[in-house]
């Protein structure tokens, strides 16, 4: 039997961040460096998206075209002006590529040839796979590296240590002034038990809120990210004994999930019926739990929906490509 070659893969956004980064998780979950390719449809086009058609100036004819061949076997896409850009791949390539998307496209299960929600998601069919987490680009690999060789900073902490991911105002959520005093009392009692505070801002914190944190480090000899140098995210994640995560990212609450640690959210004014509903569900779990000024849990197994995600895209790829006649099913 003839050996199935590794498949060449393309990574199809906006390039958004969020989206990009999740594609890229999965993608390099199966093992290949993939190609990234962006759409940057111009306005009336741009306004017509999820549902299309494609800005003709991209299309596959067309010099720079995101769409441009060859070809990949699969296309990994997320975000919604994505969405028309891998059904115009799909018919492209004569549906020789397999296409999958992250996220619900909004435009029902037909979008792609499997498509992943979160379980807050509504979307279900056939071909929808559901997990409770997003997936990262947090690999055990990545954790346990991080974890063998930490940051004389954080190295030096004594245990329990306690990693505090600061996000900001998000479109569900605002931290108010009441908020930030409500978060620093809870930090503050949280280091007067002995635990060790390590942690940093994400683009979203506002000015007050990360001085207000950075005070509360300071006066228990916690270790507080100023910005410089680079992003210890991975090594405070990798090192915690706990994670305190502020509710305005399901993507941090996810992340911190891959690290098997107790996930201590702490919600500011606002709210989200999805959001709400990822922290219930990992409260069932015995993951998350509301914080209250002081370490509540137990280590579990880590939770980690990334190579579930990529299994199910390489095994319905194996599937599509014996159904085109190319063996390896």
């Amino acid at each position: 039997m003839h050996q199935i070659p590794e498949p060449t893969v393309w990574v199809l956004t906006d390039g958004k961040a969020g989206d990009e980064g999740q594609c890229l998780g999965v993608a390099e979950r199966l093992g290949v460096v993939p190609e990234i390719r962006r759409v940057k449809p111009r306005r009336p086009w741009a306004w017509l998206m999820p549902r299309g058609p494609i800005d003709p100036g991209e299309g596959p004819d067309r010099p720079g075209s995101p769409l441009r061949p060859p070809f990949p076997d699969i296309a990994i896409a997320s975000g919604r002006r994505a969405v028309a850009y891998l059904r115009a791949l799909r018919k492209a390539s004569n549906g020789t590529t397999y296409t999958a998307f992250l996220k619900d496209p909004r435009t029902g299960p037909g979008a792609a040839d499997l498509i992943w929600v979160s379980e807050h998601d509504r979307l279900r069919g056939e071909n929808v796979l559901v997990t409770t987490t997003s997936p990262h680009r947090l690999t055990p690999q990545k954790l346990a590296a991080a974890r063998a060789a930490p940051p004389a900073a954080i190295a030096g902490l004594p245990r329990p240590r306690v990693a505090v991911l600061v996000g900001g105002d998000s479109r569900h959520h605002r931290f108010t002034p009441a908020d930030i005093e409500r978060f620093s009392v809870g930090l503050d009692a949280l280091a007067g038990t002995g635990a060790a505070l390590m942690g940093s801002p994400s683009r979203r914190t506002s000015p007050a809120l990360a001085a207000a944190v950075a005070a509360v480090f300071a006066r228990h000899g916690g270790w507080w990210w100023d910005g410089t140098g680079e992003n210890p995210y991975l090594a405070l994640l990798a090192n915690a004994d706990a994670v305190i995560v502020t509710a305005d990212s399901t993507n941090m609450i996810g992340e911190a999930a891959a690290a098997g640690v107790p996930i201590l959210v702490f919600e500011p004014q606002g709210g989200h019926a999805k959001i709400a509903a990822l922290i219930a569900a990992l409260e069932r779990q015995g993951v998350v739990h509301r914080f209250c000024g002081r370490l509540e849990g137990e280590r579990y197994q880590p939770i980690d929906s990334t190579p579930i995600i990529a299994d199910a895209i390489r095994q319905g790829w194996l599937r599509h490509r014996a159904a085109l006649g190319l063996g390896g099913s």
